[in-house]
């Protein structure tokens, strides 16, 4: 493999950290994401019992977690410490929120199930990309926004407020302010 890093200090957490080239197969890298893995089978298990008393769990695995969030597990995210959920959002089944850079989730939003918040994104060339580079863009969802179910923000979107995503719909650009967008990729089709 190519020394892609020569002249670079920094090792892979801290290139991730900065949105650069970094190899995931990194033993920091991989005791984060190992702990966010713990931290989401710990916060089914409790939810599935006492959705309050599991809510300490939520809160250690998300960076910022705003007063009244709701989360139904399953959750998947890679860190869970690059995620910020605004106030009383309302987070439904299986959202996979792949947080190598930062997921910014606004106040008094809805995500339905099975939403996708992807950060990653890897290099076009095959060479780079055969040895494991990778680099994220952060995705931003802006407060009173409805994600309907089975959405997926690309790397480097960000929704607008008070704007509606359809379900099914992937999101590949920014989505203004107070609107409604549908389809795959996402097309404004009403102001609202």
């Amino acid at each position: 493999m190519p020394d892609y890093f020569a002249g670079d200090p920094r090792g892979n957490w801290e290139r991730m950290l900065a949105g650069d080239l970094y190899v995931a197969d990194d033993p920091q890298i991989s005791r984060q994401a190992r702990r966010a893995v713990r931290l989401a089978a710990a916060y089914l298990s409790a939810y599935a019992m006492d959705a309050e008393a599991a809510r300490p769990i939520l809160a250690e695995l998300i960076g910022d977690l705003g007063p009244g969030v709701h989360v139904k597990p399953p959750l998947f995210v890679d860190y869970g410490t690059h995620i910020t959920i605004g106030a009383g959002t309302f987070v439904n089944y299986n959202l996979t929120a792949l947080d190598v850079a930062p997921i910014t989730i606004g106040a008094h939003c809805q995500i339905g199930p099975g939403v996708q918040l992807l950060t990653p994104t890897h290099p076009l060339e095959p060479g780079p990309r055969r040895d494991g580079l990778e680099s994220a863009r952060p995705v931003t969802i802006g407060d009173n926004v409805w994600l309907g179910g089975g959405a997926i923000v690309l790397p480097g979107v960000t929704v607008g407020e008070n704007s509606v995503v359809g379900a099914g719909s992937v999101v590949t650009r920014d989505i203004p302010p107070g609107v409604v967008a549908v389809g795959n990729p996402a097309r404004v089709i009403r102001s609202l």
